[in-house]
Parts: structure tokens; sequence; C-alpha cells
């Protein structure tokens, strides 16, 4: 389990996060949702360690800011919404970045288990016959496969994943989400996920976090906190009348 007690981030005179508490389950996948600037990476970026933080973060009961980074990767995965990528590395060579979090070193000798996690990763997300081929050339769907196949070859227990369909196509996000479903179903493992998105965060999420200028509005199962009336609030407009009137433009296709 994943528990955040009385998070805050605080930027100089600014709270991005202000005492935010939730847990994540085995088998849940918790949507983090609000409008822009309401604190939803900074969540993340505060559970993976990459930003200071007041508060406490647990994973299976050890404070992960007293847990050391190898120990934090082969529990928890991240996938960011962007990757600035310069090298000619291989898909598969992207891939088996996954597996250093347990190896013992860089030029330590590959044991089976790792080409076992690499090779399922490339099936598991369609890759295999791209295995060759240079990150540099892909779209931005395969890229963002790619990257999705080396966090699975990392085999953590949770996934934290930033807007992980942002700028994509729809056929790519459909894609990306149906092979996060999937993964999921295996048991001990859970997802949490920021996202844009409302109806992405009401089909696939079990939980959702709702927040707005860095605080909590809402937590709990996703249809409930994803109500009108906290929508509303938050966003400041009606809406489920919008996500009717998108709806409409689709009723004569």
């Amino acid at each position: 389990m994943l528990e955040v007690e009385h998070l805050t981030v605080q930027y100089g005179a600014l709270a991005a996060v202000n005492d935010c508490s939730f847990t994540v389950a085995d088998g849940q996948w918790l949507m983090i949702v609000g409008p822009n600037g309401a604190g939803k990476s900074t969540i993340l970026n505060a559970v993976s360690q990459s930003v200071p933080y007041t508060g406490a973060i647990r994973f299976a009961g050890r404070d992960l800011k007293k847990t050391d980074a190898a120990t934090r990767a082969r529990s928890i995965g991240v996938l960011s919404q962007n990757h600035f990528v310069g090298y000619a590395f291989s898909v598969e060579e992207v891939v088996r970045l996954g597996r250093y979090a347990h190896r013992g070193g860089l030029f330590s000798a590959r044991k089976p288990e790792d080409e076992a996690a690499v090779e399922e990763a490339l099936e598991r997300t369609g890759l295999a016959p791209l295995r060759r081929q240079s990150v540099l050339t892909l779209s931005g769907g395969e890229l963002q496969r790619t990257f999705l196949a080396q966090v699975f070859a990392q085999n953590p227990r949770y996934l934290l994943l930033d807007e992980p369909t942002n700028h994509l196509d729809l056929v790519y996000q459909k894609q990306i989400f149906k092979l996060i479903a999937e993964w999921l179903k295996t048991p001990g493992r859970a997802v949490v996920s920021v996202v844009h998105d409302l109806s992405l965060a009401k089909a696939y999420g079990t939980q959702a976090l709702l927040l707005h200028h860095g605080k909590t509005v809402a937590y709990g199962e996703v249809q409930p906190v994803m109500s009108a009336e906290n929508l509303n609030a938050v966003y400041d407009m009606d809406v489920a009348d919008w996500m009717r009137t998108m709806l409409g433009q689709w009723t004569d296709a």
C-alpha cells in the first residue's frame, strides 16, 4: 500500500500541494484530476522523491524518503508525459534500461530473469518487431510505448503515470490505457495517474483525488468524487453539460 499523509510541497510562498492525504491499495487505479496548477504532477514528483516536501510518504510501511533509489525503483515505476531522446539507442536497449535496479551495476552480467522481463515487456507492448529500430525514428505513440515497456521491464508493484497519453493521437491513447489496464490485472499491483481527460479518469479509475489550488476537494471512489457538484465547483463551469454537448457532435456520425 502507498500511504501519503499531510503532504505539503512549498515553493517559496506558494503551496503547490497543501496538506494532502490519500492511500492506494493493491488493485486500485487512482486518478488525480483537477485544472491546471492544481498540484497534480507535484504530488507524483513528491512520491517519486523528485521534490522536497513535508509530511509522510510510505510504501509497504517504509518511509520512501529513507529508502534508497534502487529499492524504490524495484517497487515504484514512473512514466512521464515527455521523453527527450538525443541518442540512437534501439527500442530494446531502452527497454533493457528498466532492469538496472535489479542488477548489481551497469556492467554486471545479465541474468535470465532480466532477459525474460525485457522479452515480456516487448511482447506485451507489441514492440518486438521494432526491437532493433532506433528510438529516434519512432512516432510519438511508439516512443511512449517504448518507455512504458521500460517501466514494465522494471517490474514494479506500483506505477506512477504523469499524463501518459498527453499529445498522443486517439489510437495511441486507447493503446496505452488498455496496456496499463491489462498490466493492473496481476495481483499486487496498483496505478496512480495524473489525467486531464475526465472521461478517461471515469472509464479506467477505481479511485479519484480531485484537487484545486493544491488542496483536496474530494477523495474516494471515482463516481462520487467526480460528481457534477464537485467538478462544476472546481472547473467553474457545467462540466457534464459540456461533455454532453461534445458527445452530441457524434450522434449522427
